[in-house]
């Protein structure tokens, strides 16, 4: 009789330990549970802008609002492959420019269904600004970043005063974007480009060299300080040039008397407006770049080529191939051109485009 109740009393031990080991196995973790998210991931990081001031940004900037030089800034954004972040549409000022529709939008689409962060006389339309808040705002005002940052939003100031200040600005909305790598190429592209270009006019001879006059021509101003340099990589040589170094100002305004004076063999102007303006003047009808037809409208893709923008190296090459179509051939320009585009901005021009960015 011990001996049974002992066996029972085994078995009921056994029975109870299969129980317990059942419930135990449906509380258990599944046998590849997911990830879970490393502890201590930063959600912000800082950046220093090139105001001096340090900004803190979320890890991922998703979306960009520009301010101020708005086709500068996008352009930017666009180089860095990253224009799909822009968060506004232009400001009247530039969506009224027929070219703003023509490459603008073909790089951003999205953006024409924006709503533009600035108003016909720049103020601010702060209403659309904090519906949308940007992860990040642009700008390269001072004005500007103290009344954005007044409504608590994250702005990044740049500046580009000098020729060079394109590679820091690149360097730190790389950083601002994430985009380091993009970044670091177009630096490379740039000085590359520099370097083919000095190779290519390294033996033009001084006396051999064109002389050229850049801006508004018909109202007698250059408008931009920048085309010195440029006009200068392209092998020419700038009839305003010494005026600008003395005046050491961002623009300048002569005479007549001194635009006949240098008589420039070569005019650059910004549009078809302003060439027309200067062929209607009958006091430039003697000057050599009128009498020869040597009048060229200066591209405006993402920007002014001519003026402050990323597509610059390519203003060197459109230059020189004014200037020089012997050493600038058509169609190596138009490589020039279709490589920048599809490598930076991922957008391919097809032939009509790219013959008529090139203009005549």
């Amino acid at each position: 009789m011990k001996l049974k109740r002992k066996i029972l009393a085994l078995l009921m031990a056994a029975l109870l330990a299969v129980s317990l080991a059942g419930c135990g196995q449906t509380s258990q973790a599944p046998a590849n549970p997911p990830a879970a998210p490393e502890a201590g991931t930063p959600t912000e990081r800082t950046v220093t802008d090139m105001a001096g001031r340090t900004v803190t940004l979320p890890a991922e900037v998703k979306t960009v609002g520009t301010f101020g030089s708005i086709g500068v800034l996008n352009a930017f954004v666009e180089t860095l492959s990253a224009g799909e972040r822009l968060a506004n549409e232009g400001s009247p000022s530039f969506v009224k420019s027929p070219t703003w529709e023509k490459y603008q939008y073909q790089f951003t689409p999205h953006i024409k269904n924006l709503k533009p962060f600035q108003g016909a006389d720049s103020e601010l339309l702060m209403e659309n600004i904090l519906a949308a808040k940007p992860d990040v705002c642009l700008t390269m005002s001072a004005d500007l970043t103290e009344q954005l940052e007044k409504q608590g939003l994250n702005v990044v100031q740049l500046s580009w005063t000098k020729t060079e200040d394109v590679k820091e600005c690149i360097t730190l909305l790389g950083e601002v974007l994430n985009q380091q790598e993009v970044a670091a190429d177009y630096l490379k592209y740039f000085d590359d480009m520099l370097a083919k270009a000095a190779d290519l006019t390294k033996d033009i001879k001084d006396a051999d060299k064109k002389t050229v006059v850049y801006g508004n021509v018909s109202k007698f101003s250059q408008p931009h300080v920048i085309a010195e340099w440029w006009i200068d990589k392209a092998g020419g040589i700038s009839v305003t040039s010494e005026a600008m170094t003395k005046a050491n100002k961002e623009s300048l305004t002569y005479t007549l008397e001194d635009l006949l004076k240098w008589n420039p063999d070569v005019m650059f102007v910004a549009s078809a407006a302003e060439k027309k303006e200067v062929l209607a003047d009958a006091r430039l009808g003697e000057i050599t770049a009128v009498k020869n037809g040597a009048i060229y409208i200066v591209p405006r893709i993402a920007h002014v080529w001519g003026n402050r923008t990323t597509e610059q190296p390519l203003t060197i090459m459109w230059a020189m191939n004014k200037l020089y179509p012997e050493i600038v051939t058509d169609s190596q320009l138009a490589e020039d051109i279709s490589y920048f585009y599809s490598h930076f901005f991922k957008y391919d021009f097809n032939a009509d485009q790219l013959k008529e960015i090139m203009g005549k």
